[in-house]
């Protein structure tokens, strides 16, 4: 699984010019970028559609597609239904990886299973979850095929770090890669100071040279972490190149210690941020 991919969260939602998204997408998949995530809920659906413009006439084996269930979907009697709709808005016969969106009311062990069918006859090669906190993953690995689970989806930037606590040990402990959603905060807008902070605007500045920003410097806290894939999502193919230019750099040990002193950790359990 690539490390960087690129999110789909709020495109097509008609705030650009659909062309203009699909040659963002596209300008990601013509350096490297391989891996898109998107779910049926975005867009209802029309995200997917997007993606499926976006890579139409690509060597499917050289992509990596994710793509998410709605909670009341992931059962026996829609989860096939669904996967099937969001493969035919893809323009593709499989999904590298499925996720349920976020816990509902539809059992674990019933979705576990229908995922597991869902792999079992191909259409799907993995799957996971999305939106999971430690209690959530306790009782997926308690389930029957629960560790089959294949990596946590979760909402984690520079000012959203309550997933290091206990989630993200508790995940290391087991092998489970997290998959961070919104690393850039919606372009700082989830967290006020993000982008201005004097300390992050210092070290954009210590990189100047190889093109990083206060943006890619979000990117990058988030990268610092083997284990740890982000999924920035933008409409604009100039934003997607500067997000490409983070794979030939890496932040210090000062630089990860000067973050943290600005925007500490949470010392005690706290609620994850879903946006």
């Amino acid at each position: 699984m690539p490390r960087l991919g690129m999110g789909t969260w709020h495109l097509a939602e008609g705030q650009r010019p659909e062309s203009q998204e699909i040659a963002a997408l596209q300008t990601g998949l013509d350096h490297g970028m391989t891996l898109i995530d998107t779910a049926e809920m975005y867009a209802d659906g029309m995200a997917e559609s997007l993606v499926g413009q976006a890579i139409k006439g690509r060597d499917r084996s050289k992509l990596f597609l994710v793509s998410k269930v709605y909670p009341h979907h992931a059962g026996r009697r829609f989860l096939r239904q669904s996967l099937e709709a969001s493969l035919r808005r893809l323009g593709t016969d499989y999904l590298d990886l499925y996720l349920l969106h976020w816990r509902g009311s539809i059992p674990l062990a019933e979705t576990v299973e229908c995922m597991e069918q869902a792999k079992a006859d191909g259409l799907i090669r993995n799957w996971g979850v999305s939106n999971f906190d430690t209690a959530d993953m306790k009782e997926l690995f308690a389930t029957p095929g629960g560790d089959g689970c294949a990596v946590n989806q979760d909402l984690y930037h520079l000012g959203s770090r309550g997933v290091e606590y206990d989630l993200l040990p508790w995940m290391d402990a087991h092998g489970i890669p997290l998959m961070a959603y919104c690393p850039l905060a919606q372009a700082g807008t989830l967290r006020n100071g993000l982008l201005s902070s004097p300390v992050v605007r210092q070290i954009a500045a210590a990189h100047a040279d190889q093109g990083i920003t206060p943006m890619q410097v979000l990117l990058l806290f988030v990268l610092h972490r083997d284990d740890t894939i982000a999924i920035p999502c933008t409409g604009s193919s100039e934003h997607m190149l500067a997000n490409l230019r983070v794979q030939d750099v890496t932040l210090s040990t000062d630089e990860m210690a000067a973050l943290s002193r600005a925007f500490p950790a949470p010392t005690s359990k706290v609620p994850l941020d879903m946006q």
